[in-house]
C-alpha cells in the first residue's frame, strides 16, 4: 500500500501544474516581453540620459538576442560614436547594418552622416543627406546644418536616435 501511495504521489507531482479555477480552464501565463526589446529600452533610456558608455552594454545584449534589430544597431552606433575616434569604425559598421536592415528608417542616415563629417567624408555625408531628404525633411535639415558647420549642435538633440519601443 505504501508503495502504491508513493507511486501515485510521484506521478501526480510529475504532471504539469496549472491551477484550475471555477470555470475549469487553466490560468494563462502572462506573456513575457521580448528580451531584446527590454535590453534595447534599457540602453535607450541610458542614452537619452546622456550615459552613452553605460548604454552600450544593454544595447549589445539586445543585439545578442536579435542581431536583426535595426534600431538597436542605430542607437549602439550613436553611443559608440560618442566614445570618440577609436570607436568610429565600429559605429560605422552598426549604422551600415541598421540601414541594410531597414532602409526606410531615417534615423541611421542622420548620425551616419554626422559620423562621415567627423571622419572628413563630406561626400558620403551628402549622400546620406540626399536619402534623408526623401525620408524625413525635418531630420534632413539637422544633418544639413552639421554638414555646413562641420560639427553637431550642442547640447545633444537626439535627432537620429530611435525611441524606446513598447514591448
Amino acid at each position: 500500500m505504501r508503495y502504491l501511495l508513493m507511486t501515485v504521489l510521484a506521478f501526480a507531482f510529475s504532471l504539469p501544474h496549472q491551477p484550475v479555477f471555477a470555470g475549469g480552464s487553466p490560468e494563462k501565463e502572462e506573456e513575457t516581453a521580448d528580451p531584446s526589446v527590454e535590453h534595447y529600452n534599457r540602453g535607450t533610456r541610458l542614452l537619452f540620459s546622456g550615459r552613452y558608455e553605460a548604454a552600450i552594454k544593454p544595447l549589445r545584449k539586445a543585439l545578442a538576442v536579435n542581431a536583426q534589430f535595426a534600431e538597436a544597431h542605430n542607437n549602439l552606433a550613436f553611443c559608440l560614436r560618442k566614445q570618440g575616434e577609436d570607436f568610429y569604425a565600429e559605429a560605422l559598421k552598426h549604422y551600415n547594418k541598421a540601414v541594410s536592415l531597414k532602409a526606410k528608417l531615417p534615423e541611421p542616415y542622420m548620425y551616419r552622416g554626422v559620423l562621415h563629417v567627423q571622419m572628413g567624408n563630406t561626400d558620403l555625408a551628402n549622400k546620406d543627406l540626399a536619402t534623408l531628404k526623401k525620408l524625413d525633411e525635418d531630420i534632413a535639415e539637422e544633418l544639413e546644418w552639421v554638414i555646413e558647420n562641420g560639427k553637431e549642435k550642442e547640447p545633444d538633440q537626439f535627432f537620429g536616435v530611435t525611441k524606446t519601443i513598447d514591448s
